[in-house]
């Protein structure tokens, strides 16, 4: 081989290695690691997109890599007031879950990911609100019926036996008493999911759940549901009263019973003292009497003059019968 075919040689390698440095600098390579997904385009067109990690080839000034997550995203709404189908207001807060599952097609109707959030808050919103607008309160707050199953009993305290425990018991149980519900809060959810789902498709956007966190009343309706709380606490109160007053009748007419009781073995056994004193006195005025007649009447005239004239306020004639033992008898007598 000659010298000058050897320096053509030469030279050539020189170029092809140095051009292969150029194209190596330009960086025809770029990783795609793990929760990673590309978009290539060139000149703006879509030329090719990777969902599997690891080095990959792309044209050096020409290609442009569009890097998207490919994990799980969460996408947290604002709490909005909406109005129920009997038209009351409750502040709905709901979160969801999504993807970028078409990285293509996203490039092309959304292109960022702070977009694609936007064009979720327009879908989702307007799929909570329809779904919310249309159904019931009830529908909304609660997933099953076992609250009518839900049987409420007080704490009954200081009562004379179990039958009053019983009784009064009875009369402060409440039993919660609400309308029947046949799509509760997860089927409202699965059904806000399947609305939107048929629009964030063509984003190229996988919608995985729609989950309502937390439904709030709004004041007008929260100020209701305390006064039904409210009221149903008077009516317990109003039990425990009517369960004290009947106590209290109770025990007055056990106690107006025991009175009379005494009172009528009180009286009869001052009777039969006074009987027993009546004739003791009886007996003792007869003994009296036929030891001494004349003493017995003076005294006893005495006696009556005593308790008698001090309060008398009459005018009475002294020749009166009455008066024969202070003025003595008449000439006649």
């Amino acid at each position: 081989m000659s010298t000058a075919t050897n320096k053509k040689l030469i030279t050539t390698l020189i170029v092809v290695v140095v051009f292969l440095v150029i194209f190596v600098l330009l960086g025809p390579f770029y990783i795609l690691y793990e929760g990673q997904q590309s978009v290539i385009t060139r000149f703006g067109k879509i030329v090719n997109s990777e969902q599997d990690s690891g080095l990959k080839f792309k044209m050096p000034l020409i290609d442009t890599v569009v890097i998207y997550p490919k994990k799980i995203l969460s996408w947290d709404g604002a709490a909005q007031r909406i109005p129920t189908k009997e038209n009351q207001f409750i502040w709905v807060d709901t979160t969801a879950r999504w993807r970028i599952a078409d990285p293509a097609k996203y490039y092309e109707t959304v292109n960022t990911v702070n977009n694609g959030i936007f064009r979720l808050n327009d879908v989702l919103d307007s799929s909570i609100r329809t779904i919310i607008s249309e159904n019931f309160l009830n529908e909304a707050v609660r997933n099953t019926n076992q609250i009518n199953d839900i049987k409420v009993e007080e704490q009954v305290q200081s009562v004379e036996s179990n039958e009053d425990a019983e009784t009064l018991r009875n009369l402060t149980v409440t039993q919660a008493r609400q309308e029947t519900i046949t799509i509760g809060r997860d089927g409202l959810s699965n059904m806000m999911f399947d609305q939107a789902k048929q629009f964030t498709s063509g984003f190229g956007i996988e919608l995985i759940d729609i989950v309502i966190r937390q439904i709030r009343y709004s004041d007008d309706l929260t100020e209701s549901v305390y006064q039904r709380m409210i009221k149903e606490r008077n009516q317990i109160a109003e039990a425990y009263r009517s369960y004290g007053r009947g106590q209290l009748a109770q025990w007055q007419g056990k106690t107006e019973g025991e009175e009379k009781q005494i009172l009528s073995a009180a009286y009869s056994e001052s009777e039969k003292i006074k009987g027993v004193a009546d004739a003791t006195a009886a007996e003792i005025y007869a003994e009296s009497y036929s030891a001494d007649p004349e003493f017995f009447e003076l005294w006893r005239t005495l006696e009556s003059y005593r308790k008698t004239i001090p309060g008398l306020n009459k005018v009475l004639s002294t020749d009166m019968e009455y008066f024969d033992m202070i003025y003595g008898k008449t000439v006649e007598d």
